[in-house]
């Protein structure tokens, strides 16, 4: 088994949405070889401030630049040493599930497991006919990919039909996942209570971006989403696996916080020229002040959604400088983030589980054993030798009725 830090409790990181944003103060629109760099620059800081994640969105259209995120995690991973790599979407409709299943997995293996990834639909409509997809299909085609995927991981050889690709007979994805053991998944959701509902039956994570709504609508998906986890068998509802994501800018007085960002806020691609920024810090967990005032917001996510195991920062977008962000992130990782740990850490039930790792999951799968992995061969029709020493196959529970493919009852 690689190694791998496993943190106890939660984690807490930064995601990027990959916007090539002018700057409002200075007119100046940096390249998009520029912004790449300082993606790679961001993360490498994250992980010297303390951090514990670095996410990246998938996007396929300007003004965004990331839209092959595993390249740009693989080339982090070779430049950090305990850095959590994931991503804010991959983009689960419009990706062939066939190709997800092998990039991740090389990913996973290139990152010595130090990875996982969230699902999603994405937030850019036009991206399904660029792919041959049809949008109106975006919910059930979402739930077809993802059952692939699982199997994909979890299997073997695979045989399978459905009504959104060409059929699989005797299909092995390569590279196999490392130590036997599928990359977490995280099926992200701003609206959608089928996507709760996915990520409970397969008893995967759950990550409200909850940057754009009032906390009360996420605050339903994720009840659903516990409910639901239990319902299937995976634990209690506090058992769980919830992240949240969060919008930050700070500085040592308020004042001065609200008077920087403000220009930023203002014409910021996201939601600029919408509510005001007052309105919107109000509505959402955007927190625009000192240090205290984050830790105070932050430090009360638990009693809105329950205690949860994975905190996510959005810091960098908007046509905000590179200097300025890591500024950001030595506040996030220096000043915010220790207090956080602590604060959620106090009358943390023993049995909410800690975040998800790589090695809490080849702990769970083998305990105190060794962690196998693949043997290539080429005596059958797929690459695997016959009798796959880590093969499970009976783990892999068919989808639910609500996803089309019939549902086991409770």
């Amino acid at each position: 088994m690689s190694e791998s830090t496993t943190w106890q409790g939660m984690q807490f990181g930064i995601f990027s949405v990959s916007d090539i944003t002018e700057d409002p103060t200075t007119g100046k629109t940096p390249s998009e070889a520029e912004k790449i760099r300082n993606a790679v620059t961001l993360a490498k800081h994250a992980e010297e401030v303390g951090l514990d994640v670095f996410a990246i969105g998938e996007h396929h259209n300007p003004p965004f630049w990331s839209s092959s995120p595993t390249t740009t995690l693989a080339y982090i991973a070779g430049q950090t040493e305990r850095l959590i790599l994931s991503t804010a979407t991959t983009l689960i409709t419009t990706n062939d599930p066939v190709k997800i299943a092998e990039d991740y997995a090389m990913l996973q293996h290139v990152a010595g497991g130090r990875m996982d990834l969230m699902l999603g639909r994405g937030n850019t409509g036009p991206v399904y006919p660029w792919f041959g997809k049809d949008i109106r299909q975006g919910l059930p085609l979402s739930i077809e990919s993802y059952n692939l995927l699982h199997r994909l991981w979890r299997e073997d050889v695979v045989d399978w039909e459905g009504q959104f690709r060409t059929p699989l007979q005797g299909f092995t994805a390569t590279p196999r996942p490392l130590d036997g053991v599928a990359p977490f998944v995280w099926h992200g959701s701003i609206r959608t209570p089928e996507i709760a509902e996915q990520a409970a039956y397969y008893g995967d994570g759950f990550f409200a971006n909850n940057i754009f709504w009032p906390a009360e609508h996420y605050q339903r998906l994720i009840q659903l989403y516990r409910q639901r986890y239990a319902h299937y068998g995976h634990g209690t509802p506090e058992q769980a696996i919830v992240g949240l994501g969060g919008q930050v800018f700070m500085a040592a007085k308020s004042q001065d916080a609200v008077n920087q960002f403000r220009p930023y806020f203002d014409n910021a691609p996201v939601y600029g020229h919408g509510p005001s920024m007052e309105d919107f810090t109000e509505m959402t967990p955007l927190t625009v002040g000192s240090p205290q005032q984050v830790i105070d917001r932050y430090a009360g996510m638990r009693e809105t959604f329950g205690d949860y195991q994975r905190q996510l920062f959005l810091v960098d977008h908007a046509g905000l400088p590179l200097k300025t962000v890591l500024e950001q992130l030595d506040i996030l990782g220096g000043e915010v983030v220790p207090v956080l740990r602590k604060e959620l850490q106090k009358n943390r039930p023993a049995e909410v589980p800690d975040a998800p790792t790589h090695a809490g999951l080849v702990k769970a799968k083998y305990g105190d054993g060794p962690a196998r992995q693949a043997v290539p061969g080429a005596n059958r029709g797929d690459n695997l030798t016959a009798g796959s020493p880590y093969q499970d196959a009976g783990a892999v529970a068919p989808a639910g009725a609500a996803f089309g493919l019939g549902r086991k009852e409770a």
